[in-house]
């Protein structure tokens, strides 16, 4: 595989996962389970969602393979796959946070 093929397909996959992301509700059932392993119950208690639009979202996020599910009975827990995706979401809080007012993020021109 060619240098260009691969950054063109390392970049349509994080293109994919930023999508994926971008949607608000996701990133509440992301920051929900934190380091833990939590019921659907849980994660309904935790974002306000309804347990309906909470299970669509853990669906898209375990094919994503963001989330894992893990049976035990009679409940099936959601885990991150991997907690460091939490460190990525926090660092571009930061981020955000220093990029113009009120977390506005960066201006057309990129600049703060």
């Amino acid at each position: 595989m060619s240098t260009l093929a691969y950054q063109q397909a390392e970049v349509a996959a994080l293109g994919r996962l930023f999508k994926l992301l971008a949607e608000p509700n996701r990133l509440r059932i992301l920051l929900s389970l934190g380091v833990d392993c939590r019921p659907v119950a849980a994660i309904v208690a935790a974002t306000g969602l309804s347990q309906t639009n909470c299970s669509f979202h853990l669906r898209l996020l375990r094919e994503a393979g963001v989330v894992r599910a893990e049976p035990r009975p009679p409940f099936v827990f959601y885990c991150l796959h991997d907690p460091t995706l939490l460190a990525i979401v926090e660092e571009l809080r930061q981020w955000l946070g220093g990029c113009g007012d009120a977390g506005n993020g960066p201006s057309r021109s990129g600049k703060a």
